[in-house]
């Protein structure tokens, strides 16, 4: 049955094709891109990179939508190279293999708290993104299980809010001279607090904060005179502040509040030069 055109028969000369998982997939990536609200992104293994190239020739054949962006994520192999299939598992037809943990093929059995995995899972990904290499490739069990492991013994491991900045805002901050970061008051920061971390990036430079306070301003005038203009954007005279941050945030933006994130280096601060 085709979702556009209705049902339908067709011969399968094929010595083998596996038509229930591509016609699965077909459906599905069909049915997501049809939302134009909501942008889907299907993640999948880097084993179905070839099988999306039949998926891409079924669509090409239906008029008016293009397949979705497509994710393939690094596949998880036994000690033998052989691809992990949690499903074979669960069902008995073969045993866990050496190496795999009880929380790789039950995410409840993680033997830490939710949050801890939430962690540690986010810090694996961006360990991986951090080099191409690294997720063009394949990782065992146990090279997974070594990863995670190598995480937890490192001090600088904490849940940190990431924010990017320019170039010379990151420079300041990174020296120490910058200890107030203006935000707008968008919903995600709300929650914002004393004791949070935030992680600032610029390219691939990022250095560590800890919040230490959280002011609530309805202007930028009112926020600059409060928290000083020095601890904004050092070297910077307030009029110049004003007028560079206005051209960043529009009146819009400002009328939803303003947030002053007093800020400290968690680590020694990095020399400018």
């Amino acid at each position: 049955m085709c979702t556009d055109h209705g049902d339908y028969e067709v011969a399968v000369t094929a010595a083998y094709l596996d038509l229930a998982t591509l016609y699965r997939n077909l459906v599905k990536e069909r049915l997501a891109v049809r939302d134009h609200v909501t942008l889907s992104v299907m993640v999948k293994g880097g084993d179905w990179a070839y099988g999306c190239q039949l998926v891409d020739e079924a669509f090409a054949q239906l008029p008016g939508l293009a397949p979705p962006p497509r994710v393939f994520t690094p596949m998880v192999l036994t000690d033998t190279g052989a691809k992990l299939s949690k499903s074979l598992i669960r069902d008995g037809k073969v045993p866990p293999p050496p190496g795999a943990k009880p929380w790789m093929l039950d995410v409840t059995e993680w033997p830490g708290s939710v949050d801890d995995y939430v962690d540690a899972m986010v810090w694996l990904v961006g360990k991986i993104l951090a080099d191409p290499k690294h997720f063009y490739r394949s990782y065992t069990t146990q090279e997974l299980d070594r990863v995670m492991t190598a995480r937890s013994a490192s001090p600088t491991n904490v849940r940190a809010r990431e924010m990017n900045l320019y170039r010379r805002y990151f420079d300041l901050v990174a020296a120490g001279r910058k200890t107030i970061e203006v935000r707008v008051q968008y919903p995600n920061l709300r929650t914002l607090k004393a004791g949070d971390y935030i992680r600032f990036v610029c390219g691939h430079d990022d250095v560590l904060t800890i919040v230490k306070r959280v002011a609530h301003y309805g202007s930028f005038e009112q926020m600059l005179d409060a928290e000083g203009p020095a601890n904004v954007i050092p070297d910077s005279p307030r009029e110049q502040q004003l007028a560079n941050i206005r051209r960043i945030y529009g009146p819009e933006k400002e009328a939803l509040g303003l947030l002053a994130i007093k800020i400290e280096l968690t680590g020694p601060a990095i020399p400018q030069g």
